[in-house]
């Protein structure tokens, strides 16, 4: 079985672009790969770091949207980052062989900056030694547990790439000790906010999370931009640009009467998003159903990522065990004290 590595920084609830993004694929795909799914604390603290009070609650929160989405414990090991010691310490070494130059080309890193300017300045040089070195560390996370594939959106490819890089980097230094994993993109497009903005972010509040309450879905949904040209409800209207059907596109398989109705004017926008909410509600009620579940058992919740912790860690000592050998740092190793 190949190793898929993955995984969320705890920064926040999960919404519907989480799961159209990566989890329905991660759901579908962890019975056919040994699964590690990661809650990346520390790389939360990378622009988190002076509110770590946020990152630490929303860990519990995380795991508990991984659980409700169908993410199973029998098949996927869900572990929290910050308790493989393995990870920053393979994290330094790959530090090394890694410019400044080459981390400031990295166009996500860059992006990502320009979108915190106000914590990091216009010009970026706010920018942290941890926020630069994310993508270092990343690299580890993958490379300590022997990944494989790795599922990503398309902004997370210039990381993949980089990981790619320092296992070259790493193997020609010191000899062939990594396997260069190989990114795994999602067929499923980016999925735009209710405001229409390309992307779904809990930054731009255009989100519907998961865990959202039938009364937050419909509020919600009636807020959704739709076309600006359908003034009365009898009004011809083009559903291309209408965030309503964007979204009934994704869950409802009666999208062709939908488009069809917009189109002559025989549906209004009122009752198609009531139609939509209504909708939603049912397609998220089993996830809300297992979330439920595991609100009430949170022992449960707790052994769960202890389990996936200590498969992640055992496999990761025994990845560094390979790692010290290379570089020649193995000073007691099969040796008696």
């Amino acid at each position: 079985m190949k190793t898929i590595i993955t995984g969320d920084r705890p920064t926040g609830k999960l919404h519907l672009g989480h799961y159209f993004g990566s989890l329905k694929n991660r759901v579908e795909m962890q019975h056919d790969y040994d699964t590690y799914i990661l809650i990346a604390d520390v790389q939360a603290l990378t622009d988190n770091f002076d509110n770590p009070e946020k990152v630490t609650k929303n860990v519990r929160e995380l795991a508990l949207d991984y659980l409700a989405a169908g993410i199973d414990p029998k098949h996927s090991h869900i572990y929290i980052q910050s308790l493989i010691p393995e990870v920053a310490e393979l994290t330094v070494y790959f530090s090394n062989l890694v410019s400044v130059a080459r981390l400031y080309r990295n166009p996500t890193t860059k992006f990502e900056a320009q979108q915190k300017q106000d914590k990091f300045g216009e010009k970026g040089e706010g920018i942290t030694y941890g926020f630069l070195g994310y993508p270092v560390s990343q690299a580890a996370d993958i490379t300590a547990l022997d990944g494989d594939i790795v599922p990503v959106g398309e902004d997370q490819l210039p990381h993949i790439e980089q990981t790619r890089e320092i296992v070259r980097r790493f193997n020609n230094v010191y000899g062939n000790t990594f396997k260069e994993p190989e990114a795994y993109l999602s067929t499923t497009p980016r999925i735009k906010g209710l405001d229409g903005n390309e992307k779904m972010s809990k930054s731009l509040n255009n989100c519907i999370y998961l865990s959202d309450s039938e009364e937050e879905i419909l509020k919600k949904v009636m807020s959704a931009v739709t076309d600006p040209n359908k003034i009365k409800k009898d009004d011809p209207a083009n559903p291309d640009i209408c965030m309503v059907y964007y979204y009934h596109k994704l869950i409802n398989n009666n999208v062709d009467t939908i488009c069809r109705e917009c189109k002559k004017g025989e549906r209004g926008c009122v009752a198609c998003k009531r139609e939509l909410a209504t909708a939603l509600t049912n397609y998220l009620k089993p996830m809300q159903e297992r979330r439920h579940y595991y609100e009430e058992h949170p022992d449960e919740v707790e052994e769960i990522l202890k389990d996936g912790t200590n498969a992640a860690r055992s496999r990761a000592k025994e990845v560094m065990k390979r790692v010290r050998k290379s570089m020649k740092l193995d000073y007691f190793e099969n040796k008696d004290n």
